[in-house]
């Protein structure tokens, strides 16, 4: 009687694993990549560029992420993924210029993956000087790399826009005698940002104190490092002007985390039409030094 019930048990058991589903692990393989936008759940150059307002409106996303503590795509970053950057190389769907401070790190704030947002950074998200290094690096992005939108990104209580205001409201008080020191690559970066400042207490007025034009002048600078990006470089210019590339000025509140997106610059088309006048100037001064040459 027990070996006739074991023999029975057995074959029931045999029969119901027989009754379910085989898996289909290429199936699965295919809900993994249809759950991913990307073709190898990264994104890499086997994808697409993004439009600028689908790039933007992934960032505005990824924020609204990490403000509301539902982070997702830093969490889900694998080995694989890794691999996958190695192997078929970056496609970044937008470039951002940001402040070096430890407090605004660029890809958990906007909760981006590696591959996601092609990332350059130093003290006050500045072109005062006319990095070339920066300046480069964005051609590089917007050229070989394809995307379609930049951004420059300033943020509230930055330490760089606060030495640029007192270095900016110390050359206006009477100077001492004796020869001037000679100034650190810090104190040059910061008195190359001293038209900002002089821009920001212009604009709040001469009752403003120093804080107020710190706390100003963050947005200020934006703008000045987009219309300067756009003075500097000729191949992005184009990209702009022809509407092939946007670029946009942000904000990020090191407080609140939320980011303060401020659209393009509002003296957009008079940049690109003073830019425009400037060139045609200099290739008609070109034609006329070389007919002038021909001639001789």
């Amino acid at each position: 009687f027990w070996l006739k019930l074991l023999l029975v048990k057995r074959l029931s058991a045999a029969l119901a694993s027989s009754q379910q589903p085989e898996r289909d692990f290429g199936a699965m393989a295919q809900m993994q990549r249809q759950v991913s936008d990307y073709t190898h759940g990264v994104r890499t150059q086997h994808d697409g560029s993004t439009p600028p307002d689908r790039a933007l409106q992934k960032l505005r996303e990824g924020n609204e992420r990490f403000t509301s503590g539902t982070a997702e795509k830093t969490k889900n970053f694998k080995a694989e993924h890794r691999e996958a950057l190695a192997t078929h190389g970056q496609l970044p769907m937008a470039a951002i210029l940001g402040c070096a401070d430890s407090r605004a790190p660029i890809e958990i704030l906007f909760d981006q993956q590696p591959g996601d947002v092609f990332v350059l950074r130093n003290a006050g998200n500045t072109l005062s000087h006319a990095e070339g290094s920066v300046v480069g690096s964005l051609e590089y992005c917007v050229g070989p790399l394809k995307a379609k939108l930049i951004v420059v990104l300033g943020h509230t209580k930055c330490g760089a826009m606060m030495g640029a205001t007192q270095t900016m409201l110390s050359a206006q008080k009477p100077a001492k005698d004796g020869a001037p020191a000679k100034q650190s690559a810090l104190e040059k970066l910061l008195s190359g940002l001293g038209p900002v400042a002089q821009q920001a207490q212009h604009e709040l007025g001469s009752g403003a104190s120093a804080d107020e034009i710190a706390a100003h002048v963050v947005k200020v600078n934006v703008f000045a490092g987009m219309e300067r990006l756009l003075i500097y470089s000729e191949p992005i210019r184009e990209k702009v002007r022809s509407g092939e590339v946007q670029l946009h000025g942000a904000v990020y509140d090191i407080t609140t985390g939320k980011v303060e997106f401020l659209g393009q610059h509002p003296r957009l088309p008079l940049i690109l039409g003073m830019q425009a006048g400037l060139i045609n100037t200099d290739k008609s001064l070109e034609a006329i030094v070389e007919s002038t040459a021909q001639g001789a």
